[in-house]
């Protein structure tokens, strides 16, 4: 079934905020196997210009998808057949430990490739206070719809 394309435009409200904290950033660090210690060790961030440990570029993956409104009923995605299509990110700055970020969704696009459906979620996240921190861009395929 064809994803909902009253969704093109779509935002979301915020999430809840999320606290970025050391151990979070290390564990991710080693689940992607990089060993740079401007992740893990405060000195050694500081060193390199940073008030504390930063996260991996890639990090925001943990929380730019888990908008509940992705799961709406009415956008008709079946999870079940969704594989990761691609993913940047562009920076203000680098997202670093004691962070506490909120991210807002838009489905900015939603179009049908073949069999299959594909969906692009831009989302803006930021700090609490509203600073800006970066912009993630998700493409997702839903197999076979």
């Amino acid at each position: 079934m064809a994803l909902n394309r009253d969704f093109i435009g779509r935002s979301f409200p915020p999430s809840e905020p999320y606290e970025v904290s050391r151990v979070k950033i290390r564990e991710f660090a080693d689940a992607i196997g990089d060993r740079n210690p401007v992740y893990r060790d405060r000195e050694a961030a500081k060193a390199a210009g940073y008030p504390d440990v930063i996260a991996p570029p890639t990090f925001p993956i943990v929380v730019s998808l888990g908008n509940p409104g992705l799961a709406d009923p009415d956008l008709g995605l079946n999870y079940a057949m969704v594989v990761h299509g691609e993913q940047r990110f562009e920076y203000t700055r680098p997202l670093r430990a004691g962070d506490v970020i909120t991210c807002t969704s838009t489905i900015t696009e939603i179009r049908s490739i073949g069999n299959n459906e594909k969906m692009v979620v831009e989302t803006e996240i930021a700090t609490v206070e509203g600073e800006p921190v970066c912009k993630s861009y998700n493409t997702i395929v839903e197999r076979g719809a």
